[in-house]
């Protein structure tokens, strides 16, 4: 229960608590707060045994996302968080560490957090992309965490293995910037709102103002929350809505004062239509499960499309809005677009031709050479993977030389009667094949026709039933599909502020803190989950299978 729901240790001693516990159990025995604290890290050990054992099982890699907290206390706090692919192939994510930075603007905090979490579960080997957000982590810093990632795992990707940006923190800066583009408007809605939701009169008049005036829209108004911004762009969307309604409240109403204009409400207008895009992009984030990373390539390209053609639109408030937008999601894009791109192509509904669509409308003459640079990141991957699926030589040494020996049979050509065997035969046919270039499995994928654009489409999934087709092809996609694009979990998508750890859980050993947080998130999965290493096989659970 504390664990669950971050009740603090001693509230086991609280008077309250107890007495409470005594009317459900006359002889309730209380415990200690260090007593609480033993079984927690009792659960916290426990718990993450099991998660060794699943991630010392998986086929693939993990991908990593570093996540700071703040405190009052001038400590910060890096959450690093697991992502990958199981033997069930379902995905998973799970906090592995909380790490206390002391000096979170070293140069070097980041890289001792990330090394010492990866040898803390036996992870260096199996490291594949690290996704951080810009803001954390200034140059240095980042260019020591690209040194220690080509250490710990080949350059794949043209070495970018590190993202820099956050998918919910950089969506969340535009919507900032287009309300802080407008303030004085917004604030004039937010006004109203408060004025009308702060009376049950004035909310009465309002609501009656709205039937005689016989506006269609079914949208209720709401008080935004200034540290989510989704909550004021649906503010601003209900009360664009009911303009009308606000535009002659002050008839029915003398004390209503400062109602926006008419100019101001196109205003607002133009703004949802880009807070509306900016919240669909980031919402995909918020459902029960996180989505693969396929999913991201469609709306980032849309997004840098809408924001380029109408950074040049002859409209002088529409310019002037989204020009910087446009400028600071392009160094997104940028960032990204190689990463989210091979995804998309792992896609068998899409492949690359997502890819052939959208880059000449963004980069125009230059689009193909963009297209060639994808097409050919994602053929050099796939040879990274081959390479991987290669057995090792075995050598020995005749003399002064080693030579590879080949478990290779050799064949005279003839049986023991004499007879001509099949050494003709595959030599003809060999000689056939020297001709022809053997098309790689990728080649195959890639050449086959588009699956349908089903909404409910599994991609892992297909991925599972066609992993006999595509052995090696499979494994990259696991790897590819997995790949995190955003560091803040479904709750705060859309948060403002950078997250912050309270003054109680600040003043806890580290090791304790770090049992609460992570025993809290391995928890919420114990009922849907059957452990590592069991024979039963259930849908939609891990079994311990082979790849």
């Amino acid at each position: 229960m504390i664990i669950q729901h971050e009740y603090p240790l001693h509230m086991v001693e609280h008077s309250g608590f107890i007495d409470f516990a005594r009317c459900l159990h006359p002889h309730f025995i209380t415990m200690s707060t260090n007593t609480v604290q033993e079984h927690i890290l009792g659960i916290y050990f426990r718990e993450k045994q099991n998660l060794l054992n699943l991630v010392a099982g998986i086929p693939g890699r993990v991908s990593l996302t570093l996540d700071l907290w703040t405190s009052d206390l001038r400590v910060s706090y890096g959450l690093l968080t697991g992502h990958f692919i199981g033997c069930d192939w379902k995905l998973y994510r799970r906090i592995f560490n909380v790490v206390t930075l002391p000096s979170p603007d070293s140069e070097t905090a980041f890289d001792q957090a990330v090394a010492a979490s990866l040898n803390a579960w036996s992870s260096e080997s199996k490291l594949f992309t690290l996704t951080l957000d810009q803001s954390h982590a200034n140059e240095n810093a980042k260019r020591n965490l690209r040194g220690l990632l080509s250490i710990k795992n080949s350059r794949i990707l043209n070495g970018q293995l590190l993202i820099n940006s956050c998918y919910a923190c950089t969506l969340t800066r535009l919507a900032q910037d287009a309300l802080g583009f407008v303030r004085e408007t917004v604030e004039k809605v937010r006004d109203s709102v408060k004025y009308v939701k702060t009376s049950e009169a004035r909310e009465e008049r309002f609501i009656k103002l709205k039937q005689q005036l016989q506006v269609p829209s079914t949208k209720n108004l709401i008080v935004d929350d200034l540290t989510k911004w989704n909550t004021t762009y649906h503010m601003l969307m209900a009360a664009s809505e009911l303009k009308e309604v606000f535009s002659c409240l002050d008839t029915s109403d003398p004390d209503y004062e400062r109602p926006p204009s008419m100019d101001e409400w196109r205003q607002v207008e133009t703004l949802c239509v880009y807070l509306k895009l900016f919240y669909e992009a980031a919402n995909i984030l918020t459902g029960p499960l996180y989505p693969t990373t396929n999913t991201f390539f469609h709306e980032v390209w849309k997004i840098q499309l809408e924001l380029m053609h109408d950074a040049s639109s002859p409209d002088l408030f529409v310019s002037s809005l989204t020009k910087p937008l446009h400028e600071k999601f392009t160094r997104y894009w940028e960032d990204c677009k190689l990463v989210l791109a091979v995804a998309v192509v792992m896609d068998p509904r899409l492949k690359m031709k997502l890819v052939e669509f959208s880059f000449p409308r963004i980069y125009g003459e230059d689009a193909d050479n963009w297209i060639k640079i994808i097409d050919e990141d994602v053929h050099e991957l796939y040879l990274e993977y081959v390479v991987q699926c290669l057995p090792p030589p075995t050598f020995i040494e005749e003399g002064n030389e080693a030579v590879v020996k080949t478990d290779i049979p050799q064949d005279d050509g003839l049986l023991p009667n004499g007879d001509i065997g099949f050494s003709d035969f595959d030599i003809y046919i060999s000689d056939i094949m020297n001709g022809q270039q053997m098309k790689s499995e990728l080649d195959q994928y890639l050449e086959e026709s588009l699956l349908p654009r089903v909404q409910d489409f599994d991609v892992l999934g297909w991925w599972r039933v066609n992993r006999s087709k595509y052995p090696t092809l499979s494994k990259m996609a696991s790897d590819v599909l997995s790949i995190p694009v955003s560091t803040v979990p479904a709750d705060s998508v859309f948060d403002t502020r950078t997250r912050k750890m309270d003054s109680y859980r600040s003043s806890l050993k580290p090791s304790v803190l770090e049992a609460l947080i992570c025993a809290k998130d391995w928890l919420q999965y114990e009922h849907s989950e059957i452990p590592f290493g069991t024979t039963e096989e259930v849908p939609g659970t891990i079994v311990n299978t082979q790849f």
